[in-house]
């Protein structure tokens, strides 16, 4: 085994890293079942539930037929538990089939038929973290070209039950065997996730040649502590995360939690904000057949989704953190835009925040402002007025700002969100249903 795993690595060896597939040149977005739904599968007395081929139907139905499919979420991922306990006869992964009894190749044509793309899990080890089939270096090519036959459009490699030096040999296999089959394959990476996530042990550089997207943390849970580890993490190390990002690799902070149990309606903004502000891949994990219409609303807001899909792909930092608990983050965007978010660390009561585009290092002139979440134009502002934005506990005030000179002066503010993310959306073979910006 260990003699057959070195030849394999000698022969991938010589090949360049890069993973050269084009995809996700703005950050993917979709549902992932692993948040809301766990290792659940035990579908006698939990059917609905379950890690199953129902819960990916379901979810899939909602998004063709509940408006999510048109915003950009066309992602539908199985995560981990979806596997039988064994390989098949001739040594290839097979879906457990109480569970998935018609198997994922027809699967895949469900989610295909209805204009969505189809997301599976894996694990560069000995056995996924929940106890499954892991993809052994031996078995690289092989996981790869059964993917690829089962119609898969995305693969997220998980890092459990291996080592550093497994995971760096494996990672860059994984990405070129995916190349080798032909097929445009999405590729996440939880390789950073367990070195750490910063240098010397992560190479970032290295990463944006093989993957798509990258773990760089733990995982996220339903609580606004995790989701404020998190955001902390990101941006106290943002100098070194930042600058790895762009159209086609991206930092992932974890699932969005919006819909869940954890979150306020405040804070269930301030993760969408944040997020976008990141440039950060989209993937709700809630469970879209009985979602609020609150959290429905955040999660399909026009204008926070198409500052998250800004073609230019450059990812935001954060400007300023205040001693009151304000803190203040700025993302540039294409064609002169850029995304503020106003965030409050407070527990107390609304604060009022007092400061001017100057002073956060807009350069002089008269701009436009949109207020993203009660979706509303402001006034215009010179670059020298002072404001006052009121910030909510835990809560954020997002603005879309632009020259005022430029195209969208004058559109009525009902229409902004077209002009920002535009009326018309790429077809499946074109990144299914990428939101335009015009």
């Amino acid at each position: 085994m260990q003699r057959c795993a070195l030849t394999l690595v000698l022969a991938f060896s010589s090949a360049a890293l890069a993973l050269d597939n084009g995809l996700m040149r703005t950050p993917p977005m979709g549902w992932l079942a692993w948040e809301r739904f766990r290792c659940d599968i035990d579908c006698q007395n939990d059917p609905q539930n379950c890690i199953s081929e129902t819960l990916f139907t379901d979810m899939a139905d909602r998004l063709a037929e509940d408006g999510w499919r048109e915003l950009g979420y066309v992602y539908i991922n199985i995560d981990d538990c979806w596997s039988s306990k064994e390989r098949d006869n001739q040594g290839r992964l097979q879906a457990d089939p109480k569970r998935f009894p018609r198997g994922i190749p027809r699967l895949s044509r469900y989610i295909h038929d209805r204009g969505l793309k189809l997301g599976i899990y894996g694990d560069i080890g000995t056995h996924t973290c929940g106890g499954y089939p892991g993809t052994t270096l031996d078995k690289v090519q092989t996981d790869a070209q059964t993917f690829a036959d089962w119609g898969i459009d995305m693969l997220k490699l998980d890092g459990c039950y291996s080592n550093s030096t497994y995971q760096e040999l494996g990672y860059p296999m994984m990405s070129k065997a995916l190349n080798a089959t032909g097929r445009p394959i999405g590729y996440s990476c939880s390789w950073p996730a367990y070195q750490g996530g910063l240098p010397p042990k992560v190479n970032y550089t290295q990463l944006g040649q093989i993957c798509n997207l990258w773990r760089n943390y733990a995982d996220i849970q339903d609580s606004w502590d995790s989701v404020l580890g998190i955001v902390d993490w990101f941006f106290e190390n943002q100098d070194v995360l930042q600058p790895a990002a762009g159209p086609g690799q991206w930092n992932d902070p974890d699932m969005l939690l919006i819909g869940d149990f954890g979150l306020s309606l405040d804070q269930s903004r301030a993760q969408m904000a944040l997020w976008a502000i990141m440039a950060a891949p989209l993937f709700m994990s809630n469970d879209l057949r009985t979602i609020s219409s609150g959290a429905r609303a955040i999660l399909q807001n026009k204008v926070a989704i198409g500052i998250n899909q800004d073609q230019r792909g450059v990812q935001g930092r954060r400007l300023i953190k205040e001693k009151s608990g304000i803190e203040v983050y700025l993302r540039p965007l294409s064609n002169g835009a850029s995304a503020l978010v106003f965030f409050s660390r407070r527990t107390d009561m609304p604060y009022r925040y007092m400061t001017s585009l100057k002073t956060l290092g807009y350069t002089a002139g008269v701009y436009e402002a949109f207020d993203v979440f009660p979706e509303k134009r402001l006034p215009e502002l010179k670059d020298t007025t002072e404001f006052v934005v009121s910030v909510n506990p835990s809560g954020v005030v997002m603005w879309y700002i632009y020259p005022a000179a430029d195209w969208w002066k004058g559109a009525e503010p009902s229409r902004f969100s077209e002009k920002l993310i535009g009326p018309k959306f790429h077809r499946y073979a074109n990144e299914a249903y990428a939101p335009l910006v015009l």
